[in-house]
């Protein structure tokens, strides 16, 4: 599905009068599915960096040790982020960033059952999404993505945002 074509299941987001953050919608296009997403505002400064670079297009490839995700390496980016909001055993849905140290810079995209690790060992990431529409086919594209290979990913503020 090409990203400028509407989100075929997907109703228009309502926000949240008390979360500016969770008002801004974010639209996930990862290989032939959409999403809807949220900001959390546990994690501010990871939010504010991340907003800046949207429309963020990149390649979603499958995790090595964690378990059901799928994650976009940046290597020796630094963002100069703390920790916020995080978490070494996501839930599937949350999108995290790590910003980088023991293990290279990385955002951590759950379908299943995750315990985020490097090579190294056990890690922790700021959790500063999370999806709430199109869950249904977390599982289908993290198998897609398993079995046929890396997948085009492209996050854009959703269309009522923009």
């Amino acid at each position: 599905m090409a990203p400028d074509q509407p989100a075929r299941g997907l109703k228009p987001a309502r926000p949240d009068p008390e979360n500016a953050d969770a008002m801004t919608s974010i639209l996930i296009t990862a290989g032939p599915y959409q999403f809807r997403a949220r900001f959390e505002s546990s994690a501010p400064k990871t939010v504010a960096l991340f907003r800046t670079l949207l429309p963020y297009r990149q390649k979603l490839i499958h995790v090595r040790w964690s378990g059901e995700g799928m994650w976009i390496p940046l290597g020796e980016t630094d963002f100069g982020l703390p920790f916020e909001n995080h978490t070494a055993h996501p839930a599937a849905g949350q999108i995290l960033l790590y910003p980088g140290g023991i293990s290279e810079t990385e955002i951590l995209f759950c379908y299943g059952g995750v315990a985020f690790a490097s090579k190294m060992g056990p890690l922790a990431a700021s959790h500063f999404l999370t999806i709430v529409e199109g869950t249904e086919n977390l599982k289908a594209l993290g198998e897609l993505v398993l079995w046929e290979g890396a997948q085009d990913i492209l996050f854009e503020l959703d269309d009522a945002e923009r």
